[in-house]
């Protein structure tokens, strides 16, 4: 059985406040004579589903082309957190349910999937990112906007997952899925020198 995780991009599609608005038009119309209907887009690749790469949160580090296809394909636990409160959850790195996970995708019921853009939602404590990381996480996706809470500026989960070697996905659509173990298919677009690609999601039960 195949879920697709991604969110539907149209215009309105929710961008972060302050971000560049999804758009699209037409270059050229069958029905204004051409021969052919030619489409294009613009916008923020953080619009809808997409993987932050390091450069979003440091000019140093890596940019859109070098995420690696392994971190994004493989097994994955996800995890309802849809309890918790906004902010740093009480979700600690030895939790037995987290013991040998390679990518974590975080429920927490606070999607842009529905049409409008939450106020708040749960994040990981940093310090259990690290933790994670450190232990051989490989990846972080969340349905909500940001692995960050939304009034943080410092960005210390993206900094504890990307010093640590592990990689983000946000903006995913979890509603349909059920908490469990999954395969994860959600190759970014190979786009080069960005600080995002956008994703197709998909998860496949074993």
């Amino acid at each position: 059985m195949l879920y697709d995780i991604s969110v539907a991009v149209r215009v309105g599609t929710p961008e972060w406040p302050g971000d560049a608005p999804f758009g699209c038009g037409w270059t050229t119309r069958i029905a204004d004579g051409a021969t052919v209907n030619l489409s294009s887009i613009s916008g923020s690749p953080h619009v809808g589903t997409h993987a932050d790469a390091p450069l979003h949160v440091h000019d140093d580090w890596s940019a859109s082309d070098a995420l690696p296809l392994a971190a994004f394909v493989g097994d994955a636990l996800v995890l309802d957190v849809s309890a918790f409160a906004s902010g740093p959850m009480p979700l600690a790195a030895d939790d037995p349910r987290l013991a040998g996970v390679e990518r974590l995708l975080l429920r927490t019921g606070r999607t842009i999937a529905d049409g409008r853009f939450p106020p708040d939602w749960p994040v990981l404590a940093p310090d259990t990112a690290a933790t994670l990381a450190a232990r051989g996480l490989k990846l972080v996706g969340v349905d909500a906007p940001s692995v960050d809470a939304r009034e943080n500026r410092t960005l210390d989960v993206h900094r504890a997952l990307f010093g640590g070697g592990a990689w983000v996905l946000e903006n995913l659509d979890l509603r349909a899925v059920p908490a469990g173990r999954y395969e994860l298919i959600a190759p970014p677009q190979r786009l080069v020198g960005l600080d995002a690609a956008p994703v197709r999601a998909v998860l496949r039960r074993p």
